[in-house]
């Protein structure tokens, strides 16, 4: 189909990053965070795919492109032909860190290639397609509606409720300067667990889900433990038992593995006054190890994917660089 066929010729997304489990809640909570990627998209006479940043090295730029693929995804889905387009990405997520770079790529690519063609398709609907390509519905979630989402999948559709974050949660982040690939984390786990272990997380995770709906942020420390993954994960990430075990002493309200690694993430209370000793408690443990890591504050996102949309000659004056340079983190 020609490009007259559409009224809508550029979009562009702006991505939050996610963390996945915030410890107990594995494979089924999220939360959105306000680290961001941005794609442009639009309809072109020939496929060209630019990506800006470090965080891009590697990332392939033909029609093997994963944007490319979950674009062709949507138009196939809504019946239509797009071959060609004009692709530009950058994002400050980093790869294979725990921090949900897949799934924003994913949602992002969805929620542009759904826009530039009038958005046909609903958010549940994406947010179905998304989990599916994720093959777990958290870190999608997150990305795609913000905020905290308790999911589940059955391998059949992906339910959801999202919650707001309470406006006191901040987060420390420590990214180490190495990468964890999902699938060595997800194959030091065990395949058949106790039930002791499923009850302790079980109890755990719905604590941890009524403390965020009812503000009871002093029940964190105790609800954000986990059974079922991180012991396992622990030996693959120097420092992060360590962490685990002591960073509430040090002023986190609660701590876990981010996703499946090798990002820590610290929830803390906007208001203490220990942030300082946290900081130094967590890169300390860390470089005892051996291990360099960058430290990041960041707040839960609360809006998850956003889009803007461009009519034909209306397109935006300013570059995609342009645009986000406001935003970036330096």
């Amino acid at each position: 189909m020609g490009e007259n066929h559409y009224r809508i010729s550029k979009v562009r997304v702006k991505v939050p990053a996610s963390t996945a489990n915030l410890g107990p809640g594995f494979d089924t909570l999220g939360m959105a965070l306000d680290l961001y990627a941005w794609i442009e998209m639009g309809i072109a006479d020939e496929t060209r795919i630019t990506l800006y940043g470090d965080q891009m090295n590697g990332v392939p730029t033909d029609k093997s492109n994963l944007i490319y693929e979950v674009a062709q995804m949507v138009f196939k889905r809504a019946g239509v032909s797009v071959p060609e387009l004009d692709i530009a990405m950058y994002s400050d997520i980093p790869l294979t860190r725990g921090l949900g770079s897949s799934a924003s790529a994913i949602v992002g690519g969805l929620a542009a290639a759904n826009a530039l063609i009038g958005s046909p398709l609903s958010d549940d609907t994406l947010f179905q397609m998304a989990t599916e390509l994720e093959h777990h519905p958290d870190n999608v979630g997150a990305s795609l509606f913000g905020g905290l989402v308790v999911a589940f999948w059955d391998g059949t559709r992906a339910e959801h409720i999202r919650v707001e974050p309470d406006p006191q949660l901040e987060v420390l982040v420590a990214i180490p300067h190495f990468q964890l690939s999902t699938e060595k984390a997800r194959g030091v786990l065990p395949r058949q667990q106790s039930l002791e272990n499923a009850v302790f997380n079980v109890g755990h995770s719905s604590l941890l889900v009524a403390a965020f709906c009812t503000g009871r942020l002093d029940m964190i420390p105790r609800a954000m433990k986990d059974a079922l993954h991180q012991p396992y994960r622990a030996p693959l990430v120097p420092g992060l038992g360590r962490i685990l075990a002591e960073a509430t002493e040090h002023g986190a309200l609660g701590v876990a593995l981010s996703g499946a690694g090798p990002t820590m993430l610290a929830l803390v209370d906007r208001a203490s006054s220990r942030k300082a000793e946290l900081e130094s408690f967590m890169i300390g443990t860390l470089r005892k190890e051996g291990i360099e890591a960058t430290m990041m504050w960041l707040n839960p996102d609360r809006q998850g994917v956003q889009v803007e949309a461009w009519a034909a000659g209306e397109e935006p004056q300013s570059e995609l660089m342009e645009i986000i340079k406001g935003d970036v983190r330096a």
